[in-house]
């Protein structure tokens, strides 16, 4: 597989290249969004398809068509608009399943927000999962495994991805050309999604987000006011990176617009939990500190850090940490943050 550009995931990239020689009828590729899933997804693709033997590095037609979304023998599946891929995209995939390859052996049905099938689309791709073509091979790019029927999940092999370690990730960001200082912000930022590190690689702004997170602890009160406040200037700190998210192409189709939108919309979800996560991270260090243990953000005070008990500051992260998962839940995130920021100050 070309690794060229990929950040992490060794080990599965080397499971998969393992794989490809005799691909399974189809795969899930589940882990948060912005680790780099998608583009490894591709990459696996012309594996298959590439008669080449060895590494994949250096010029290749068949892959850079690939890449591009330009191969006769991969079918990329799109949604019906922004909201979700309905039952005509997947009939579209059902008909290019039954279809003998154009060029090779394999042909490749790659379906990249498989999170947003319609229950009707999940039905009509159903019997073509139960009943394969030995010459296709299916990759659905999901979130998670929960996000798709069970009758869909249990079809497929899935492929785990997880966060990218930070020491990982910033040798990766300084292999693409980032500074040592600049590579580690945006590393911790990012919360070790590699998509989302790229898409910020040249912002200044990652400093300001992280330190204006680093000082919550110091300005939250218990008057709820303040609290929608700190929520709106929360929103505020992340404005300049969340722009640099969805920035258009002029040239880009209505088909690429919705989905750079829908992109950026979950980077922004996720920076907004990186967020969180650092302010949980302070409450951490905060009861670590206490008890002599090292902490994960050595630039912060010591003695900022002795403003609460150990136990305050363990269940301060776990509040910080539970609106995460509500934001995951696409709760509205004003409220999200005030409501935590009103129970982070709590007498």
């Amino acid at each position: 597989m070309n690794r060229k550009g990929l950040i992490g995931h060794g080990r599965v990239i080397d499971l998969l290249e393992e794989e490809a020689a005799s691909a399974a009828h189809a795969y899930m590729f589940v882990g948060p969004d912005g680790v780099g899933k998608g583009m490894i997804a591709l990459r696996f693709a012309a594996v298959i398809l590439c008669d080449r033997s060895g590494d994949h590095e250096g010029p290749c037609s068949v892959c850079d068509r690939v890449a591009s979304g330009n191969h006769p023998d991969v079918t990329l599946v799109v949604p019906d608009g922004r909201a979700s891929i309905g039952v005509e995209q997947a009939r579209t995939a059902v008909h290019a399943a039954s279809m003998t390859p154009v060029e090779g052996e394999k042909k490749i049905i790659l379906i990249d927000e498989a999170s947003i099938l319609t229950e009707s689309a999940a039905n009509a791709l159903l019997k073509t999962l139960e009943e394969p073509s030995p010459s296709t091979v299916f990759i659905l790019v999901a979130e998670s495994e929960d996000d798709l029927p069970s009758t869909i999940a249990s079809r497929c092999r899935t492929v785990h991805f997880g966060r990218v370690r930070l020491d990982e990730l910033i040798e990766g960001l300084e292999l693409l050309g980032l500074d040592p200082e600049q590579a580690q912000r945006v590393a911790v930022i990012s919360g070790g999604r590699p998509g989302l590190a790229l898409l910020l690689a040249t912002e200044k702004e990652v400093v300001e987000f992280r330190q204006f997170w680093l000082t919550v602890p110091e300005r939250v009160t218990p008057h709820t006011g303040n609290s929608f406040l700190l929520a709106d200037a929360a929103e505020r700190a992340a404005a300049p990176l969340i722009k640099t998210l969805g920035v258009a192409d002029p040239n880009e189709t209505k088909i690429q617009k919705e989905r750079r939108e829908r992109s950026a919309k979950r980077s922004a979800q996720a920076l907004m939990i990186t967020g969180l996560e650092i302010l949980a991270s302070w409450y951490t260090d905060a009861a670590a500190a206490q008890f002599g243990v090292a902490v994960r953000n050595p630039d912060v005070d010591v003695t900022r850090l002795a403003m609460i008990t150990p136990a305050e500051a363990t269940q301060n992260a776990e509040a910080a940490l539970d609106a995460v998962t509500a934001i995951r839940q696409n709760q509205r995130v004003p409220l999200v943050l005030a409501n935590l920021f009103n129970e982070l100050a709590r007498e």
